[in-house]
């Protein structure tokens, strides 16, 4: 294994401490100004005019009204009154509720002024800041502090933005679009989340960018969703930085065509706090990088260091997740290309596997990469520029450089899904409850098959607890209310989980 120079180190030190002086300017150094401008919108967003993926590629005027909620007012109530196309301004205060956007087109800003934010404040006593299931939703300048489930939820919404927020000590998730397309996530700060402080999951055509994250268990995780951008990111202090992964028993089976390029992913040695049970609670303290049956994922251009298991871990489903029972998910990373990236003084303390295995190597540091099980056609640009393990397959990389992708969002807004009544329960299903429940593996709820078995040929059980969870196991969190829900829908998609077959 072939060490760093000292040269490279303080090389890498130095662009460490300018990326801390870059985020803090981004992030804490801009000026108020009494003229709030209108959002720029995802209905004309481009993806080659030029590289600001917030810029509007095709001018269109603003015609919706504009809803101003001050504080003591109701966000909720501003979003009941509001038509697609409008804009509801939120003023600083603090703001204890739950938000619900089941519209299109309608774009929710908040007003910062010398420093103030509309704050979201949900007293550990609400489970959700922000959910929607609306197409076209904006949600920025919010600070989001003490809920129980999530920062902001996407419910099978596309065309979303998500930016320039402050997501703090949310429960389960930060910021979790679920079974959407087209999406930006950027300049957002996220701190204290207990799984993953920004989760895709199952979607499409989502770009990830200019991030700040730490002091969580996962940072960002690509979980079962395809043609993702996560660049520009500062992943630090989590117990995981970067994640890209398949989980089993979710209704889409894959993740592939990740790009991870230009974040910086530094000292994440954070103790793991995920749910027992849970997947991300498998997560070693330490990990950089984790690539777990995901195919496709280029790594290119990271600063990858500080983390004491390894830097990049690239393992198929049988090591990351052997209690997973899943036929339909193939199960190795696949096709898996590491670029030029600055690796340096990782793997100090590995821990459980990786030390065991370093061990029968004579050796007890991890190394920068790790690879074990299955996989087959990945390639490394310059192997020998690291220390690394069980990378004997990989092949020589055959390019060098992404830089003709400049994001995965599509050149213009996805139509909505068409949602008849047979329709219904697969969507509720993909959007709502697959965040939380898969076949043969638990992730914050119990497996799908026990909701089956104990609701055998009874949806309206289903129904009735969906309107009232009641806490029947110790060991899983307390299943929030999704009394939001038609009717409607809360009878399609309870009767969906039961005829529903791995």
């Amino acid at each position: 294994m072939k060490k760093k120079s000292p040269l490279l180190k303080i090389l890498g030190a130095i662009v460490l401490l300018a990326a801390g002086v870059f985020l803090g300017k981004t992030f804490f150094g801009q000026k108020s100004v009494e003229t709030v401008p209108i959002p720029s919108t995802m209905k004309y967003r481009n993806v080659g005019i030029t590289t600001d993926s917030t810029q509007v590629a095709s001018s269109k005027e603003f015609t919706g009204k504009i809803i101003e909620v001050k504080n003591g007012g109701s966000i909720q109530d501003a979003v009941k009154e509001a038509n697609p196309g409008d804009l509801i301004r939120v003023y600083p205060g603090t703001y204890s509720e739950n938000v619900y956007v089941d519209k299109d087109d309608i774009s929710l800003q908040g007003v910062v002024i010398n420093g103030e934010w509309p704050t979201l404040d949900g007293k550990k006593e609400i489970n959700d800041a922000f959910l929607y299931s609306g197409n076209g939703i904006l949600i920025e300048n919010f600070k989001i502090i003490n809920y129980k489930g999530n920062g902001v939820m996407g419910q099978a919404g596309n065309n979303f933005v998500i930016r320039n927020n402050w997501v703090i000590d949310t429960g389960v998730y930060g910021i979790f679009p679920q079974y959407g397309k087209n999406g930006l996530i950027e300049h957002n700060v996220l701190s204290e989340i207990e799984d993953a402080a920004i989760y895709v999951g199952m979607c499409d055509n989502v770009d990830v960018l200019h991030n700040e994250v730490f002091d969580n268990v996962a940072g960002i995780e690509i979980e079962n969703s395809r043609h993702c951008l996560v660049e520009n990111n500062y992943a630090h202090n989590n117990t995981g930085g970067l994640l890209a992964f398949v989980t089993p028993g979710l209704p889409i089976k894959t993740t592939f065509d990740v790009i991870l390029r230009n974040n910086f992913v530094v000292n994440n040695n954070h103790e793991n706090f995920g749910a027992p049970g849970s997947t991300v609670a498998g997560i070693p303290a330490g990990t950089g990088i984790l690539i777990m049956a995901a195919d496709d994922v280029i790594v290119e251009n990271n600063i990858i260091t500080g983390n004491n298991n390894t830097g990049i871990t690239i393992v198929d489903l049988a090591t990351g997740a052997p209690r997973a029972n899943d036929p339909n998910s193939e199960g190795n990373p696949d096709r898996v290309v590491i670029l030029d990236n600055i690796m340096f003084d990782n793997g100090n303390e590995p821990t459980g596997e990786i030390k065991a295995i370093m061990l029968t190597q004579m050796d007890s540091k991890g190394p920068d990469i790790f690879a074990y099980g299955g996989g087959t056609g990945s390639t490394i640009r310059d192997k020998n520029r690291y220390r690394t393990f069980g990378l004997g397959d990989y092949g020589i990389a055959q390019i060098t450089d992404t830089k003709d992708i400049l994001t995965y969002m599509t050149p213009g807004p996805v139509p909505p899904r068409s949602v008849g009544k047979e329709e219904l329960g697969e969507l509720t299903y993909y959007g709502v409850c697959a965040g939380c429940h898969a076949f043969g593996t638990r992730l914050i709820g119990p497996p799908t098959e026990i909701l089956q078995a104990i609701h055998h040929n009874n949806p309206q059980g289903i129904v009735d607890y969906i309107n009232n969870p009641k806490n029947l196991r110790e060991e899983y969190p307390e299943m929030p209310p999704q009394d939001y829900l038609s009717d409607e829908a809360k009878m399609a998609v309870a009767e969906y989980i039961l005829a529903l077959k791995e």
